[in-house]
């Protein structure tokens, strides 16, 4: 883990308090190009788009392949405030995301290694590195606040 990544992860915390404000689950995603420049940016929005996949990652990486006019983001690194989900592991790999970065685990759907491991699974032919850590705290006091004043 480098100061860059808890930089970055601090970004993904900003989109992730953008989502709050909109009602939706506080996830923030960002795609930083080896320059390590930030080309896309993403936060949970499948209630208001009225998309089940409009998950922070998934518009973070459509973000930026719309600004390289590619969807392959080769050498990109992908951070997000919570362990991606299959949908977003997968999408991930088919963009050869090279290495993703997140804040909290996702006990009940994270397909990092927390819930499920498909970053392992045989059918993948393209497996990104995995890291975790950078404000864990911060992005898993977020989602605790969001669930407990929704109850």
């Amino acid at each position: 883990m480098t100061g860059r990544d808890r930089s970055h992860m601090r970004e993904c915390l900003v989109l992730a308090r953008r989502s709050i404000m909109l009602g939706e689950v506080p996830v923030g995603a960002i795609v930083v190009d080896a320059n390590d420049t930030t080309i896309g940016r993403g936060h949970n929005r499948p209630v208001g788009l009225h998309d089940p996949s409009a998950h922070a990652e998934i518009l973070a990486m459509r973000d930026a392949g719309e600004r390289l006019g590619n969807y392959r983001l080769d050498d990109c690194t992908l951070y997000v405030t919570l362990e991606p989900c299959p949908m977003c592991l997968a999408a991930a790999c088919h963009a050869r995301i090279s290495r993703i970065v997140y804040a909290a685990p996702d006990p009940r759907a994270g397909a990092c290694g927390s819930a499920i491991d498909l970053n392992r699974a045989d059918w993948h032919h393209f497996r990104p590195v995995i890291d975790t850590g950078p404000c864990e705290t911060e992005a898993a006091e977020l989602l605790t606040a969001f669930f407990r004043d929704r109850r």
